[in-house]
């Protein structure tokens, strides 16, 4: 059932979307306008005067996304955007998580990532989840659960992964139209997509995709397996044609960093339709992990650079999951911005940490929060004074030891079993390298910020 506060909001925003309907560009303004009034924290109002001035310049890159978005998408799509994503999600979501975070004394996220099989019809190299059993999955049961839970806490952002959460494509849109209040994305390797899947997410309107994609053919097909890449262009034609948001979902490496880091890469994306990018760095995990795909710390600082760049100058809003660090005061999972339930239920703090204290299946989401590995987290974070070496595994591999030993927390991978000292034996060297280039970096931020009243106060 919606809050007092949601439904007042909701009935505010539905007048402002049909009013705007009319003429979007136009009068968009006032849409951005009436929003700030719902704003409570400090950065949200900061977010909506950037929203304002970018309405006001027609010549500004985000200008050109923004009116992509209401100009090419189903009004229902746009709609389910302003209140599940900006209103429910975060204008009131995240107030309620700061208020259950001080009640409970645990971390509290705004979003949870779950996945709803581990079944999948590719098999890519260096996949986070290629060491759980693929014949795991989350019954709708549960994962409606999992989401009437969320809501009590505030959380109305859901994300799947998997195995491939396209699998299981058609439960995943009923749980969309049921829970309509919330806002849904799928990481997926796409090749499930057709027109008819895509038809029923213009329908549900609050369901957007992450595409998987590795850079160009040949780069895309050496993780993924040939033919990959062009059912992946097939896909992003279909959800282009049919109006459904989407953006792509990158893990760069040693050897593809400078090609998906490239001008010709991101323009690539954005003339197919993406109105977002994920950028993450290839992570060593299982007992067939390949330690030689580890990015370089020239690369990881090329990719610092070429993400701030794009979203100075593209029409696409990107992230870097490990270099955005300085934005989210480090770390965000163990439940600070998300936490992972895995398909055999395991709750764990990240997609990329497989240790667990809790499995949902037996204890609430609220428990979970509160299992010793959580509140590991809880109490450490962040794991470093330099935001830009937020993770216990690839930036601070000790901390990792630490927590999972004080914890007692057990590794939820079935086929290895893998140990802490394992795990973080092969990021050691990684992050010794990365120390170094990430503190000039890091001392770079701080002269930028401490110079500029405007970018310390929007941060």
């Amino acid at each position: 059932m919606k809050s007092a506060k949601q439904l007042i909001s909701t009935t505010v925003l539905n007048q402002g979307i049909n009013y705007i309907e009319k003429d979007p560009v136009a009068n968009a303004a006032k849409l951005v306008n009436w929003g700030s009034k719902l704003a409570v924290r400090e950065n949200h109002k900061q977010i909506a005067r950037s929203f304002q001035k970018i309405i006001d310049d027609p010549g500004n890159h985000w200008n050109t996304l923004l009116q992509k978005v209401l100009t090419e998408y189903d009004n229902q799509v746009i709609k389910k955007f302003i209140i599940n994503f900006m209103v429910n999600a975060t204008l009131l979501g995240v107030p309620q998580q700061e208020k259950m975070r001080t009640q409970y004394h645990c971390n509290v996220p705004w979003a949870i990532l779950m996945d709803p099989t581990a079944a999948c019809n590719l098999k890519c190299t260096g996949c986070w989840a290629a060491e759980y059993k693929k014949t795991d999955s989350l019954s709708n049961e549960v994962l409606d659960r999992i989401i009437n839970e969320g809501k009590e806490l505030g959380i109305y952002m859901y994300i799947y992964s998997g195995g491939e959460p396209l699998v299981r494509k058609h439960d995943l849109i009923k749980l969309a139209k049921k829970h309509d209040d919330c806002m849904f994305l799928a990481f997926t390797n796409a090749t499930l997509v057709d027109d008819d899947f895509a038809a029923e997410m213009v329908e549900a309107g609050n369901f957007a995709l992450a595409i998987s994609i590795e850079g160009n053919e040949a780069e895309t097909d050496m993780r993924r397996g040939q033919g990959t890449y062009q059912k992946v262009m097939h896909a992003m034609d279909i959800l282009k044609q049919h109006g459904v948001p989407f953006g792509f979902s990158t893990c760069y490496h040693r050897y593809n960093t400078n090609s998906v880091g490239s001008d010709q890469y991101i323009d690539l994306m954005i003339d197919k339709g993406c109105l977002f990018g994920w950028y993450f760095t290839y992570m060593p995990l299982g007992k067939d992990a390949k330690t030689d795909l580890l990015a370089t710390a020239e690369q990881r600082a090329y990719m610092y650079h070429r993400v701030r760049e794009m979203r100075s100058t593209k029409p696409i809003f990107v992230l870097d999951f490990w270099n955005d660090g300085e934005y989210t005061e480090g770390c965000i999972a163990g439940g600070k911005k998300y936490l992972h339930i895995n398909a055999n239920g395991d709750v764990e703090p990240c997609a990329f940490i497989h240790y667990s204290n809790a499995n949902i299946k037996d204890v609430s989401l609220l428990q979970a929060l509160q299992s010793p590995i959580f509140q590991q987290y809880y109490e450490g974070q962040p794991f470093n004074h330099n935001h830009l070496r937020p993770c216990p595994l690839l930036d601070n591999p000790e901390k990792l030891k630490t927590m999972v030993r004080k914890s007692g927390a057990v590794s939820t991978q079935p086929i290895d079993k893998e140990s802490v000292d394992d795990l973080t034996a092969r990021t050691a060297d990684a992050a010794h390298d990365w120390s170094i280039t990430a503190e000039q970096l890091w001392q770079q931020h701080l002269a930028q910020t401490d110079a500029s009243p405007q970018l310390r106060q929007a941060q």
